[in-house]
């Protein structure tokens, strides 16, 4: 969907008034709608089989190996960006899936990213290499790790639906970030949808996913 320089990028492009907005932040704390997500994220990486690895996913650029790569990169590197640490996104995506304990591996590395964001001071400050707001980055991290883990469970013929609280953090923060993403090339085109369509179902639609294309495979 995106790399945390995009992101990076994007933020500092968009006007202040988008990037600060106390009255919707306020709302929620990024740690425990992380582990929510974390929560069900590990079921889908660990049910995916390698027979699967070759498939497309609705993230166009990615197959799922490729898929599982950038999320093992993610969850890494937002651990490090809890810690207000140097994090490296820098070249291709280090292959993770070459061992056979990858799985667990994922598992793990989504532990310490919770346990990361759950630090006293993690959500305070700035961090990264532009000085985002620690906030922002959290919300950067729930994003990949909420619509990636759909990509990935339609692209093995799974259901996937978040926890409710994490759509509705994610909805404003994706409202305010669209304009800016979409002409950046970070999100396709809006999906438009018909009426009756989820919380979550918009969300993804607003990424430029089309969740009733994929929900076909189901």
């Amino acid at each position: 969907m995106t790399t945390y320089e995009d992101q990076q990028q994007q933020q500092q492009q968009q006007p202040r008034q988008e990037q600060h907005r106390p009255d919707q932040r306020a709302e929620y704390r990024i740690a425990p709608l992380l582990r929510s997500a974390a929560a069900l994220a590990v079921p889908v990486v660990r049910d995916t089989a390698d027979e699967e690895l070759g498939a497309p996913t609705p993230c166009a650029e990615y197959d799922v190996r490729g898929l599982l790569n950038h999320l093992f990169r993610v969850v890494e590197n937002f651990r490090l960006l809890a810690a207000k640490q140097p994090s490296d996104f820098s070249g291709a995506d280090p292959d993770r899936l070459a061992g056979p304990e990858w799985r667990k591996r994922f598992e793990e590395e989504t532990g310490l990213l919770v346990d990361a964001w759950s630090a006293p001071g993690a959500e305070e400050g700035t961090t990264g290499a532009m000085d985002l707001p620690a906030r922002t980055v959290g919300a950067m991290v729930l994003l990949d790790l909420t619509v990636h883990v759909w990509d990935l469970a339609r692209a093995t013929g799974r259901a996937y639906e978040p926890d409710p609280a994490v759509v509705t953090a994610l909805t404003g923060e994706v409202a305010g970030m669209a304009p800016t993403a979409r002409a950046m090339g970070v999100f396709g085109a809006e999906v438009e949808l018909p009426e009756g369509a989820s919380a979550f179902e918009r969300l993804l639609a607003v990424t430029g996913r089309d969740p009733r294309t994929w929900a076909a495979a189901l």
